[in-house]
């Protein structure tokens, strides 16, 4: 089965790196601007206004939310570099590709497993048929 080379591995470390310091910064510069507008709807009891300091509220929380899941995406990919199983694939256990792991370094699978874990279990999402 084919390793990753040190220096593939110390590519995709900083590439982790820098994507958990961005997920960082976006997390707290979106929980600062939830404060502003929370405070923007405390000061101006207006409808209008409160209404969408609610909705920026929820965008926010909603953003916060997915990059939180993504931070954790990364820390757990980069706890993975430092053991023994990252860049193997979790449903059939062959090496995923490094051209892959620069494009989705949080990669669990290889494309075709990936493919077909969407298939199966988010194939139920789709829309009503007919």
């Amino acid at each position: 089965m084919e390793q990753l080379s040190h220096r593939h591995r110390a590519k995709l470390e900083e590439i982790l790196v820098q994507r958990e310091r961005a997920l960082r910064e976006d997390i707290q510069r979106e929980l600062l601007q939830q404060e502003d507008f929370a405070q923007v709807a405390g000061e101006s009891p207006d409808p209008g206004d409160l209404s969408f300091a609610d909705l920026s509220v929820d965008l926010g929380n909603a953003s916060v939310t997915r990059d939180l899941h993504e931070l954790r995406a990364v820390q757990q990919a980069r706890h993975r570099l430092q053991g023994s199983g990252y860049g193997e694939c979790i449903s059939c256990g062959y090496p995923i590709p490094f051209e892959r792991l620069l494009v989705m370094p949080t990669s669990e699978r290889c494309a075709r497993c990936q493919q077909n874990f969407e298939h199966t279990y988010q194939g139920g999402k789709r829309g009503a048929s007919m």
